[in-house]
């Protein structure tokens, strides 16, 4: 079995990369160690490459149909990895988990109707409904003394009313790393399903569960899940190939895909690209070594902050998360404003990661890194953090 090489430097300046280019614009500065954007700094896997590589050896990129293995390859994943038998009528290609979001609030959600979130959580499931004009409604995640969340149902129920027509869930959860148990999704199944509230369950990181927890896709829980909901998944995270937008969507009840797929087919957005086919398919038929590679070199990367943090930082809490690369700090020990927070990572630390309060409230306070590094610049990143906050400590 080949072994993989994730420590690895690869220079990503020049190609465009979201995370290093726009670091001026968003931070003020451009000499910062990027560990914001959920994108890896792993090389994306040779046989993805090579298969790209392949059909770019044919020189001409017309209009082209899918690949007779796309979706047997997706449904053989789903069902080896996860347990959940997909049929094939379920499926179908979207232009990005974000987009779909948006796409299922115009086609299911009325102007004067609501979408409720658990924050804190990826800022797109607050933004992209306000962006639509819809109503947010919040049920924070409860959060317990050892740093873990639950869902609250008893505020659900509270905050809930007649006019919320849409749930998004983050399943695992970002930025807290929270692998959900079958007792909080059939129990949030029961509730939406009850409520007749359309349920987003967004597993974009579901192939990336850590330390021997294991993903429970929202939909194959219960026949209410199933009946209530639209799955939305993709290989980009775990693969590192976010720049290729290979995003499916997966809705088992009738009544909703025909509604949403229909859609989504006289607007000609369930067309996949030409390269979406191509790496999914390699990833999902080739990738499984590299994968599991991969998530034990992350594994060791949160071993490495967690330590790092009870040596040399001790007011600064890593949650040990459950799936993905994203490691969701709290900061709250150092005492510090906001604004002294942002300060002590962007000037002092040099170093650039998602501000906590982006993710809404219970986000204060917390910062989010991104792990999916070399160890070597890990290291360096809680190097100049760990000085950075000596000196803070000195001038208060």
């Amino acid at each position: 079995m080949e072994t993989y090489d994730f420590d690895k430097i690869i220079d990503r300046r020049g190609t465009g990369a979201l995370k290093l280019d726009v670091l001026q614009e968003r931070y003020g500065r451009a000499d910062l160690l990027p560990l914001w954007v959920a994108d890896m700094d792993f090389e994306t896997p040779a046989f993805i490459t090579e298969a790209l590589r392949r059909r770019l050896e044919h020189s001409l990129y017309g209009y082209t149909k899918d690949s007779a293995n796309y979706w047997p390859t997706v449904i053989n994943w789903i069902a080896s990895h996860h347990g959940w038998q997909v049929e094939r009528e379920w499926l179908t290609y979207i232009p990005g988990i974000v987009k779909g979001i948006g796409m299922v609030i115009n086609v299911f959600v009325k102007p004067d109707e609501k979408v409720i979130i658990q924050p804190p959580v990826y800022h797109p499931f607050r933004l992209t409904p306000q962006g639509n004009g819809r109503e947010v409604v919040y049920n924070p995640l409860r959060e317990h003394a050892d740093g873990s969340y639950s869902m609250d149902f008893e505020n659900l129920e509270a905050v809930a009313d007649d006019k919320c027509r849409l749930l998004i869930l983050s399943n695992p959860h970002n930025p807290a790393g929270i692998v959900w148990d079958k007792e909080t999704l059939v129990r949030l199944a029961d509730f939406c399903h009850r409520r007749h509230i359309l349920v987003i369950s967004d597993e974009i990181h579901c192939d990336m569960a850590l330390f021997g927890h294991k993903h429970l896709p929202f939909a194959s829980v219960s026949p209410e899940a199933a009946a209530c909901s639209i799955t939305f998944g993709a290989p980009s995270k775990t693969f590192n190939i976010a720049g290729i937008v290979s995003s499916y969507a997966i809705v088992p009840n009738r009544d909703i895909r025909e509604r949403f797929y229909g859609w989504l087919e006289a607007n000609e957005l369930n067309e996949a690209p030409l390269f979406a086919p191509i790496s999914t398919i390699a990833a999902f038929s080739e990738g499984e070594a590299w994968r599991k590679q991969m998530l034990r070199y992350v594994e060791g990367n949160v071993d490495f902050v967690i330590d790092f943090c009870a040596r040399h930082l001790p007011q600064i809490k890593p949650l040990r998360p459950q799936a993905s690369f994203l490691v969701w700090l709290d900061c709250r020990g150092l005492h510090l404003s906001h604004d002294e927070l942002q300060h002590l990572f962007v000037e002092e630390a040099r170093l650039a990661l998602n501000d906590g309060e982006m993710f809404g409230q219970g986000g204060e306070g917390f910062m989010r890194l991104n792990v999916g590094s070399p160890r070597s610049v890990l290291r360096q990143a809680m190097e100049q953090l760990a000085e950075a906050v000596r000196r803070t400590v000195k001038l208060h």
